[in-house]
């Protein structure tokens, strides 16, 4: 994993537990939540967002690394006890990630992950971890043909959430993707995608 992904969530995590210290307004749900501490400020319920942020990586027996801008909109439920944040997230992204190797155009016009999230709550601060599932599409170009093939895979990451105003919380999150091997008859190999992407966003907490 990118040693800058973990630095920029080190920064934010710091950051927000400083702007802590002023009075923020807590969110408190007691249907949603388990043993949740009086007054403390709660994770806990549905959230719908977006994201945007940057993707780079490598196709498997190519020399392509597709980069390129990713964005898209992001969706889960949460559940809380005590310090302990648990649940489900889902997203999908459009990307613009290409490179060209040899006389081949190699890209990712989008990819999805369904993942299930752990962290600890520093009252309005969260550091998480995250793993679970992940599919997309890779295509190859050339000469004006074009193959895609949709792979399935697996998805980790780390990141850090921050809520900033009453149901509104902001979060910088590091994803390493990495998805399977299909056969490409344009260009004659077995080829698949794996990348890192790191992306900002916001989230509105039910």
């Amino acid at each position: 994993m990118s040693k800058f992904a973990f630095a920029a969530v080190a920064l934010v995590a710091a950051g927000a537990t400083t702007a802590h210290a002023a009075d923020m307004p807590y969110r408190s749900r007691a249907p949603y939540t388990v043993a949740q501490p009086l007054n403390a400020y709660s994770w806990a319920g549905p959230y719908l967002g977006a994201n945007l942020g940057y993707e780079w990586g490598s196709v498997s027996n190519t020399g392509a690394k597709p980069s390129g801008i990713a964005g898209g909109v992001t969706g889960g439920y949460n559940w809380q006890s005590g310090n302990i944040v648990f649940g489900l997230e889902g997203d999908l992204q459009g990307t613009g990630a290409d490179d060209r190797f040899a006389t081949y155009k190699f890209s990712n016009p989008w990819f999805g992950t369904a993942r299930g999230r752990i962290g600890y709550a520093f009252n309005n601060v969260l550091l998480y971890g995250t793993a679970g599932l992940s599919f997309g599409s890779l295509q190859a170009e050339q000469s004006g043909l074009q193959q895609s093939q949709t792979s399935v895979g697996w998805t980790a990451g780390v990141g850090a959430e921050v809520g900033i105003y009453q149901n509104w919380t902001a979060k910088i999150e590091y994803l390493y993707v990495d998805l399977s091997k299909n056969t490409y008859t344009l260009t004659g190999t077995d080829s698949g995608l794996s990348f890192g992407t790191v992306r900002i966003g916001v989230n509105y907490h039910f």
